[in-house]
C-alpha cells in the first residue's frame, strides 16, 4: 500500500494512468485537459491517506487530476483519525471525512471549510444480545476509538435524538484499529463501525444491527462523509479548489455507475484488498452529492449536540464560518450539462 502518491509521472506512468482510466470506463476519460486560462494556481495537491472504502472518490480523484492540471498529487499518512487536524495545521489541503469528525474544528473556529457532501449512510451500529435498540444503550458500555472523534460524536448525536445524554453511557476508548476487536471480545455492548467493519462483523456472525444509516431514517437522509479543505488553501487557490472538487465528484459518479471496476481499483491500489467486501460496501453506500442539502446535515447534528453540550456553536454559526458551497453549486450545473 502506497502512503505517498507523487507526480510528475514518467512516460511509463502516464501510460499506466491512461490504462487505469480506460479500465474505469468512458466516464473516467470524459475529462480532457483543462483550458490554459483555467489552469490551477498550484500544481500540487495533498490528501489524507486513510484507506477506507467510503473514501473511494478521494482516491479515484488521482486519475482525474492529471487532466485537471496537477502534476504533484500526494496521499499522506497523517493518522487514521487525524484528517481534520491535518487540514487545520496545513499538512494536507483536502480531506474526505465523516461529517461529525469535522464538527470540533468548526465549533472552535479553526481554519477548515466544508465544500460538499458526498454520500449518505455507511455507518452501522452493532449491539450484543443485551441490547435490542438504540434506547437500550442507557447505562451500557460503548466502545469508540477516540473521545471527541467522529464516531463518538455521531453516536452522541444518535443518543441525543432518542433522549439519552451521552454521559448516560460508559465510553470505552481503544487505540485506532482495535475498537471492533474490543466489541468482538465482549468488552462493550455496542460498536459503531463503517465499511469494511460491518461486513466483517456479518462474516463473523458477531452482534446484530441496531441502526443502519444506509436505510434507517432520519440518519439515511443526511451526509455521512463530506469534503473538507484548509481555508487558506481555498482562499489562495479558488481555481485549484474547483478542479480538485470536480475530480472528487467525478469519482463519486464512478462509484455509482461502475462499482465493479472501482472495487477492482481499490483492490489493485491496496485500499481494500478484499474485492468481495469492497464491492458489497460500494453497492450499499449511497454516493450522491446531489441527494441532500449538506447544510441540513450540519443543522441536524448541531441542534442535538449543542443541547447535550458536545458543541457550543449554533447551527447557523457553524454554517457561516465553516462552509463554502459555491464550488459545489457551480459544479452541479456544469456536470449536469
Amino acid at each position: 500500500m502506497h502512503s505517498v502518491f507523487r507526480l510528475p509521472p514518467t512516460r511509463r506512468e502516464w501510460l499506466q494512468g491512461a490504462a487505469a482510466l480506460a479500465a474505469l470506463g468512458p466516464l473516467a476519460g470524459a475529462i480532457g485537459p483543462v483550458a490554459a486560462q483555467e489552469r490551477p494556481e498550484t500544481r500540487r495537491i495533498r490528501f489524507n491517506h486513510a484507506p477506507s472504502i467510503c473514501l473511494a472518490p478521494q482516491y479515484l480523484a488521482a486519475e482525474f487530476l492529471r487532466n485537471e492540471g496537477f502534476d504533484d498529487v500526494r496521499y499522506l499518512p497523517v493518522g487514521s483519525r487525524a484528517a481534520p487536524e491535518a487540514l487545520v495545521d496545513g499538512r494536507i489541503d483536502f480531506g474526505m471525512w465523516y461529517t461529525t469528525g469535522f464538527l470540533p474544528a468548526l465549533d472552535a473556529g479553526l481554519p477548515v471549510v466544508l465544500l460538499a457532501g458526498l454520500h449518505l449512510g455507511c455507518w452501522e451500529l452493532f449491539g450484543n444480545d443485551k441490547v435490542k435498540s438504540l434506547r437500550d444503550l442507557r447505562g451500557r458500555t460503548v466502545v469508540c476509538e477516540q473521545m471527541q472523534g467522529g464516531e463518538q460524536i455521531l453516536l452522541s448525536s444518535m443518543l441525543a435524538y432518542v433522549g439519552i445524554h451521552p454521559g448516560e453511557v460508559t465510553w470505552l476508548s481503544r487505540p485506532p484499529g482495535s475498537a471492533m476487536s474490543a466489541f468482538i471480545a465482549g468488552q462493550a455492548d455496542a460498536f459503531l463501525g463503517f465499511p469494511p467493519e460491518p461486513q466483517e462483523l456479518r462474516l463473523r456472525g458477531v452482534g446484530h444491527v441496531l441502526l443502519d444509516t444506509n436505510v434507517d431514517k432520519p440518519w439515511s437522509q443526511y451526509y455521512c462523509c463530506m469534503v473538507g479543505a484548509n481555508r487558506s488553501f481555498v482562499e489562495r487557490n479558488p481555481i485549484a479548489t474547483k478542479h480538485v472538487l470536480r475530480a472528487i465528484l467525478k469519482g463519486t459518479e464512478l462509484c455509482v455507475s461502475q462499482p465493479v471496476q472501482v472495487a477492482g481499483y481499490l483492490r489493485d491500489h491496496g485500499y481494500e484488498p478484499r474485492y468481495d467486501i469492497g464491492l458489497t460496501a460500494l453497492k450499499r453506500i449511497r454516493y450522491d452529492y446531489r441527494a441532500a442539502d449538506p447544510a441540513d446535515t450540519l443543522r441536524f447534528h448541531a441542534l442535538r449536540l449543542r443541547d447535550v453540550g458536545v458543541i457550543k456553536s449554533t447551527p447557523q454559526r457553524l454554517i457561516e464560518r465553516g462552509t463554502d458551497w459555491r464550488f459545489l453549486n457551480e459544479l452541479k450545473r456544469e456536470l449536469k450539462a
